[in-house]
């Protein structure tokens, strides 16, 4: 008997010395911190995406946590490592890319991982309009793509048929836009059309699809160097329009990053114009037949319209972690790549099919053919060749940027500047936050 205690008590001080080690016990599986910055029917897919990785093996078990907005998340996450506290894996929204990659001794570059690691990773199986946001010049992925969006026209078949409009086609250009939403409002409509995220609308897809340079440099994926010149005469005409249609409520400002979407939702608005992914939080709440379109134009400005670019995040792997969390990560990256994956988050979000495989899965199955207006997105993104202006952008401090943009977009519709003085300061103020970032770099 003293020797049967004797052993207990040998295997009882084993495991502590493991737990305050920090070691996993033989059988216990790993645990994957993955923060995340996706609520609502989003969040419940992602989650949904964790839980079936932790179900196909019982090696690893990655474990999502909302940390709020993009903003906040990787906020959050840049905090945690004061603290050694930081997650395996992060979620960074697509403008905060330059920033990220100037954090080289925070981050372990997907392309290093999946090498280490020995598991299948190749650029060539992603779509093109999203591995270029994502790669270093060398055409390595530093990050993983994760929901990749583009924004979508969607409307109220409901409210068209009511205004005397085709509910079955959408309007094409802006001047449409227009004219419908004047419809709307005659019609009963509180407004006539809204947008989420302004300047991701009205200024980074805008420029992009009317083939025009948002910044120097290729956008800035060129170089540190980059100076804001989107204050051209197509997109003072487009912000001096909306804020023209703003006195009727053919447009109504709704506000920055998703605001505006509820307004669509319980019928408000008849037009909105956002992400492709809200299809999955729109389908859930709207008590009507939504219709979609492509991102509007102007068709006086020759070559548009050109290609979209896209939003989004991606996963980021942070240092600091144990060999055992980084193979469980590289384990879940290779899943998250299965085109049955890929093709299921597509169909279930509205967030674009970020490998071929998965484009190729979604159309065989019919999904698309099944579900009208789906296909929207692939096709914006992949109309013409991407060029200079529209292959995406790499600008330092975007996140700060586009609250600059946007703050003057709102003095513009508000009346307070014309749209030209306002593009102006857009323009000024961006450029002095890029100039420090350029300075801040090491």
């Amino acid at each position: 008997m003293a020797g049967i205690l004797g052993r207990l008590a040998q295997i009882a001080a084993a495991v502590l010395v493991c737990a305050t080690a920090g070691i996993v016990p033989a059988g216990a599986a790993t645990e994957i911190a993955w923060w995340h910055a996706m609520s609502g029917e989003l969040g419940r897919q992602l989650e949904k995406l964790a839980a079936d990785f932790n179900a196909s093996q019982s090696d690893y078990r990655v474990v999502p946590t909302y940390k709020g907005n993009y903003t906040q998340t990787v906020t959050a996450a840049i905090f945690a490592f004061r603290s050694s506290s930081q997650p395996t894996i992060v979620q960074v929204n697509e403008i905060a890319t330059a920033t990220m990659m100037a954090a080289k001794g925070a981050v372990y570059p997907v392309y290093e991982l999946m090498r280490d690691e020995s598991e299948v990773f190749s650029p060539a199986d992603y779509l093109p309009a999203v591995t270029g946001y994502y790669t270093d010049l060398s055409g390595n992925m530093l990050s993983f793509p994760f929901n990749a969006s583009t924004p979508i026209l969607y409307y109220n078949k409901t409210l068209f048929r009511r205004a005397g409009l085709d509910p079955e086609v959408p309007p094409p250009t802006w001047p449409e836009v227009g004219t419908m939403a004047k419809r709307l409002i005659d019609a009963g409509a509180a407004c006539g059309f809204t947008t989420s995220w302004p300047s991701w609308v009205h200024i980074e897809n805008f420029s992009a699809y009317h083939n025009l340079p948002l910044a120097t440099q290729s956008n800035g994926l060129g170089g540190l160097d980059a100076e804001l010149v989107f204050n051209n005469p197509a997109v003072v005409r487009h912000i001096a329009q909306l804020a023209d249609w703003q006195k009727t409520k053919t447009f109504d400002y709704g506000g920055r990053a998703t605001a505006a979407e509820p307004r669509f939702q319980q019928g408000d608005c008849g037009i909105f114009i956002g992400s492709s992914a809200t299809r999955a939080d729109i389908l859930a709440n709207a008590k009507f037949d939504v219709g979609y379109g492509r991102l509007p134009y102007w068709p006086d400005i020759a070559g548009a319209p050109q290609n979209t670019i896209i939003g989004g995040a991606t996963l980021w792997v942070l240092r600091g972690h144990s060999a055992g969390e980084y193979k469980g990560a590289a384990k879940f990256f290779a899943y998250l790549s299965k085109p049955e994956v890929q093709a299921a988050w597509h169909q279930h979000t509205g967030y674009l099919p970020i490998t071929k495989a998965a484009y190729d899965l979604t159309r065989a199955q019919g999904f698309y053919d099944r579900n009208p207006g789906t296909a929207i997105s692939i096709e914006q993104i992949t109309l013409k060749p991407p060029t200079e202006n529209s292959r995406g952008l790499r600008l330092g401090s975007f996140v700060l940027v586009r609250a600059a943009i946007e703050d003057e977009i709102e003095h513009a519709v508000r009346g307070d500047k014309p749209a030209k003085e306002a593009m102006d300061a857009a323009v000024e103020r961006g450029n002095k936050l890029l100039r420090q970032f350029e300075r801040t770099k090491p």
